[in-house]
């Protein structure tokens, strides 16, 4: 990993030409990484005689495939932005992110993304992309340009890709990420996990996302490794996928890693020691050790957390590969980004003292997009302020509490929610667990947590589980058993979303 990269195009140009890139299964096709590097700079010259160059931002709304990953890496060779968009958005969605992003291009499938084109403002260009049998990609523009062929290449401090953050919390910020930015990240990611050219990497998370496009995708093509990349994550055709193209490993969501544990059987996993998968990374969301130990009992490979953000375009600590310990309830070391703990005034924090984690390295963003407010608040002395809440042991290993948004204050008492979820996960008939803090007139919040069950078990019977392991300020007042858990797109669990879902219940029963 230590040839020097300046932008995506010589990522690009690492993978022997005949080496299998990208790959459809189930009867796709398969790309080389001769034929991507044609590819690309073909839709790259493209994009430049429609006057796309520098300072343009291209709007994707593609579903996972062969066609994003094209579209993208063409947009960042051409020297413009691309802002990847989640294909299901609504209309008024879409308009809102395409006027944020200012796209003066948007990519959508042939004869669809109709939502996009109708949120799409007056003068957005629109190509279509398709993708013919072999597995080429082309670009349809429904009206040629009068413009001559711009004469752009991208430098390191280019922005490559343009995302939103979640905006739970407040208004979607937009992140600028430079080449620079990305191909740090997918260099640290690709070193942490020792990743080569035999190595393959099932994409099952949305490409859309930071955590599909640069910890499945870019780190592997940065090993000259091959990318499987399905249309959709569909558990009955995971396994099969594995075994036909020799998958290595994957990273997904906790939410992903429980449906694959919960259906091995049904879905004929491979007995444990014979699936071929070296490791399984998880990440964006904290994973519970209950659920790590049964999917390494089960597949028989090492389960490392991870942890990233899409400010940092991406991985910033992750628990190594064997034989350096991995630890349950960790997401691990700084992975080529200096981590440390600070308190509320800007000073670093000491091992073992809790605080809010910052970060600093070339993978960090250097600011939001038009939004000083944001950036004063969230850089402080060249560190940049992640919003979670966590502590540093002595070897290093960070410890996330929660984000500092969503801890709960009970009369004072400040209790992680997370701590609280990891005991109901560990009663063996709950299979999803969140807790969350609900107004209360004595206490200021309360505790409630919403419960998925895999057997039986009564609301009296997990309050007595917490009662036997917490002190009885951490107890949940209220446990909803519910059949499924508010998620994003992404699979992510976001507490104030499954709060505000059940405050109307939680008001009654206070």
């Amino acid at each position: 990993m230590a040839t020097q990269l300046s932008t995506l195009r010589d990522l690009l140009a690492i993978g022997d030409s005949s080496h299998p890139a990208l790959i459809v299964p189930e009867g796709g096709p398969m790309v080389t990484y001769s034929s991507l590097r044609d590819q690309v700079e073909r839709l790259a010259s493209a994009l430049r005689r429609l006057d796309i160059g520098r300072g343009d931002r291209v709007a994707m709304a593609l579903p996972n495939g062969i066609e994003i990953i094209v579209a993208f890496f063409a947009t960042a060779t051409a020297a413009a932005t691309a802002a990847p968009l989640n294909p299901v958005y609504t209309t008024e969605e879409f308009r809102f992110y395409l006027e944020d992003i200012e796209a003066k291009v948007l990519i959508v499938p042939p004869g669809g993304g109709e939502q996009a084109r109708t949120a799409a403002p007056t003068g957005t260009l629109i190509l279509e992309a398709t993708l013919a049998p072999e597995g080429q990609v082309q670009f349809e523009a429904a009206t040629s340009s009068p413009f001559p062929q711009r004469q752009t290449d991208p430098t390191t401090d280019d922005v490559a890709l343009f995302l939103h953050t979640s905006g739970t919390t407040s208004r979607p910020k937009g992140v600028p990420l430079s080449h620079g930015n990305l191909l740090a990240s997918a260099s640290n990611v690709a070193a942490t996990y020792a990743l080569t050219p035999a190595d393959a990497s099932l994409c099952v998370m949305p490409l859309f996302h930071v955590h599909g496009l640069v910890a499945s995708t870019l780190a592997t093509l940065r090993s000259g490794g091959t990318v499987v990349v399905p249309p959709r994550f569909s558990a009955s055709a995971f396994w099969p996928t594995v075994q036909a193209h020799r998958v290595t490993w994957y990273t997904a969501v906790p939410t992903i890693h429980q449906v694959l544990l919960a259906r091995a059987d049904e879905d004929r996993a491979p007995a444990p020691g014979t699936s071929g998968l070296r490791f399984i990374r998880s990440c964006s969301s904290a994973l519970a050790p209950a659920t790590m130990a049964g999917i390494e009992v089960r597949f028989d490979c090492p389960v490392l957390e991870a942890y990233g953000m899409t400010e940092a375009a991406h991985q910033m600590a992750s628990n190594p590969l064997p034989p350096g310990t991995r630890r349950p309830g960790s997401v691990g070391l700084g992975t080529g980004v200096r981590v440390a703990v600070m308190d509320d005034a800007g000073s670093l924090l000491p091992t073992g003292a809790q605080g809010e984690v910052v970060i600093q390295g070339p993978n960090v963003t250097k600011g939001y997009h038009n939004n000083p407010e944001a950036n004063a608040a969230s850089f402080t002395s060249g560190w940049f302020r992640t919003g979670d809440q966590g502590v540093l042991d002595a070897d290093g290993y960070l410890m996330l509490v929660g984000r500092l948004k969503e801890l709960i204050n009970r009369g004072g008492e400040k209790i992680s929610p997370r701590e609280i979820d990891e005991v109901l996960l560990a009663h063996p008939a709950v299979a999803e667990a969140v807790c969350f803090g609900v107004p209360d007139a004595k206490y200021g919040e309360e505790i409630a947590a919403a419960v998925v069950l895999r057997g039986q078990a009564s609301e009296a019977d997990l309050v007595a589980h917490c009662r036997e392991r917490l002190t009885a300020f951490k107890i949940p007042k209220t446990i909803y058993l519910v059949t499924q858990i508010p998620r994003t797109v992404t699979g992510k669990i976001q507490r104030r979303v499954v709060a505000a879902t059940f405050a109307t219940s939680a008001a009654r029963h206070s």
